[in-house]
């Protein structure tokens, strides 16, 4: 999982480093957010919650943070997602009660995220690139094409 650095609120860019991929759960999972910063890293706190209320069973506590999330009056005020990952699954996870888990085990989010979407789909289906190297180009393309993202990249990897 991977993600640039650019933090920006309206059309101006107040970061070029930030680190929007955490491990969470004993470095067994990893959590990437896209929105708000103070809002994500929030949902992050509660989302590692409920990892371990559900013993780091990935789809239940997403499930378990998105009911949460859409029905507590506080939470549903969060602008953000979440993209979280384990050995087995890739999950996005959102405010409106989106638990989505795509179909190929390829995701992206935030501004950047259709790009690096339609980016990292043609090269697995035309390139023998490792799924590390094509994270690390997806991004990089983005992060030329939209205004909101740079080619500062951060990529985790699971084990």
């Amino acid at each position: 999982m991977g993600s640039d650095g650019q933090m920006t609120l309206g059309d101006t860019v107040f970061k070029n480093n930030t680190k929007k991929v955490r491990r969470i759960y004993n470095g067994k999972v990893l959590a990437g957010f896209a929105g708000a910063t103070a809002d994500s890293m929030a949902l992050l706190e509660r989302f590692e919650k409920k990892l371990q209320e559900f013993s780091g069973n990935l789809v239940r506590a997403s499930i378990e943070l998105a009911k949460e999330w859409r029905t507590d009056r506080a939470l549903r005020q969060l602008q953000s997602m979440i993209l979280a990952a384990d050995k087995e699954n890739i999950l996005i996870i959102s405010g409106n009660g989106d638990v989505i888990q795509p179909d190929d085990k390829v995701a992206a989010i935030g501004s950047g995220g259709p790009i690096a979407l339609a980016v990292a789909k043609a090269l697995i289906k035309y390139t023998d690139l490792e799924p590390e190297e094509i994270v690390k180009e997806s991004i990089s393309l983005a992060g030329q094409i939209s205004i909101y993202s740079n080619e500062n990249i951060f990529i985790e990897v699971i084990m």
